[in-house]
């Protein structure tokens, strides 16, 4: 990779200083930022380097979506029926469907979810499992430039797709870990479905591997409240207390959803630094209780570490971390509590928050020298931007996510003047189509469309 210097525009740098630098030149040399200052005295430093010019446009981290399912579901986009609950939303179309993919399903839908990542600004993924092929669905990330953590499905419940005792749970999500690249943009994580659907040895047992193995460990918790319900009749008390009781709450552990919490589930997460993953469009497209229930917020005003995501297509519909931060506040702000989520808060929460909370605080999140050349730059000339307001307001109110121009992961140009660099659309678009219709036929599935099929009109 040779130099490249990014000219001219306004760059919000999320440092601990919260800069917002004018007019300014990023230096980014191999996959790292180099610099940061004039055109001038950076083209000095570099001289030779290509640039993109970027004047007038606003430059910001790179985002990081820290709940996004990443297969079976784009295939089948916006198909699940809005009128059922999230358990027939699962268990009658989402498990059928996943049971009946192939590894060509999860390379395609894997690398469609990364390019309409990067499209909205996204440049940083943690897929959360529901991956029969995990290494399949890692090349179609990479084909695409994002930076992912991707696992596999791993659940030990009896009569469950993919399903297994524990043992060769754990030894199949080491064998995942060590298929990936131990470092570079796409690496594993230990990766469980989580629920009420997981034995207490096979919570154990991730936690201790992800330890040994050096890396994170994610899976799901009480998005609703049958969690609760189930735990209650199983041991006797709510999921994070029994995880507490069980050891493996921790700074290495990112549970996706925790909605459904407790006074003594929010000290538990606090004290232990264990990171949550709130996905509140996904909630609210499923009907959750997400306004009912939620923490959230209360754990950010506590110091808590939260991350947003978009969790799948068939929930958020779309990756849009922009979007989710908007809902956030929005909600929040809605219950009329006192001190409500600010803007500025919110994007934090889709950039150096969100990193943090996936343990990659050091090396994105932020535009700072030395860190991952991971930054988007937003066309300032589109209408949402005119006039100028408040920067953090227009981040997150403005709904400016469709104002991205040009995306680097790792100092690699991904996305340049609103086109992939690395991924032919048209022939994603004509191999979806195909391989959409085929995955319903095998899953015996039929969509109900809320309209007639469209008839050509003579």
């Amino acid at each position: 990779m040779t130099d490249l210097l990014i000219t001219g525009g306004d760059v919000v740098t999320m440092d601990p200083a919260r800069r917002v630098l004018g007019n300014t030149t990023v230096a980014v040399s191999g996959d790292s930022i180099a610099g940061l200052g004039t055109a001038e005295e950076l083209r000095a430093r570099f001289r030779g380097a290509r640039e993109i010019d970027a004047s007038g446009c606003v430059v910001i981290p790179g985002l990081v979506d820290a709940h996004q399912h990443t297969t079976v579901d784009p295939l089948v986009r916006s198909m699940i029926p809005d009128d059922i609950g999230a358990q027939e939303s699962i268990f009658d179309w989402i498990v059928p469907l996943h049971a009946a993919a192939d590894g060509d399903d999860d390379e395609l839908a894997a690398t469609i979810t990364a390019v309409e990542c990067l499209s909205r600004g996204i440049t940083t993924v943690l897929e959360p499992g529901t991956v029969a092929f995990p290494e399949r669905a890692a090349a179609g990330l990479a084909a695409a430039g994002i930076r992912a953590r991707v696992g596999g499905w791993g659940w030990d419940a009896e009569g469950v797709p993919l399903g297994a005792p524990a043992d060769e749970v754990l030894a199949r999500q080491e064998d995942i870990v060590r298929s990936l690249p131990a470092t570079g943009p796409v690496t594993g994580w230990v990766t469980l479905v989580g629920h009420d659907l997981v034995s207490d040895e096979l919570l154990t047992g991730a936690a201790e591997l992800a330890e040994r193995l050096d890396t994170g460990v994610t899976w799901h918790i009480s998005p609703g409240p049958a969690d609760v319900e189930t735990y209650a009749l199983r041991c006797g008390r709510r999921p994070v207390v029994h995880f507490r009781e069980l050891g493996v709450l921790g700074p290495r552990l990112l549970l996706g959803h925790a909605v459904w919490l407790d006074d003594a589930e929010v000290e538990a997460i606090l004290q232990t630094r264990t990171a949550v993953a709130a996905c509140p469009g996904a909630y609210l497209r499923l009907g959750q209780g997400y306004t009912r229930a939620s923490r959230h917020a209360e754990l950010v005003r506590r110091g808590g570490r939260v991350a947003l995501g978009c969790d799948a297509h068939n929930a958020g519909d779309a990756p849009d971390v922009l979007l989710a931060a908007h809902l956030f506040a929005a909600l929040e702000r809605d219950r009329d509590l006192p001190a409500p989520i600010r803007a500025e808060q919110a994007f934090a929460l889709a950039t150096i928050d969100g990193a943090e909370a996936i343990g990659l605080g050091d090396r994105i999140g932020s535009l700072e020298v030395g860190k991952a050349a991971d930054l988007v730059v937003l066309d300032a000339a589109d209408p949402a931007w005119i006039p100028r307001g408040d920067l953090a307001r227009q981040l997150v109110w403005g709904h400016v996510s469709r104002t991205v121009r040009d995306v680097l992961v790792d100092g690699r140009v991904v996305v340049r003047d609103r086109r992939p660099t690395g991924v032919d659309l048209a022939a994603v678009a004509e191999a979806a189509a195909e391989r959409s219709a085929a995955l319903l036929r095998r899953a015996g599935i039929t969509p109900r469309p809320s309209w007639p099929e469209p008839v050509a009109v003579r």
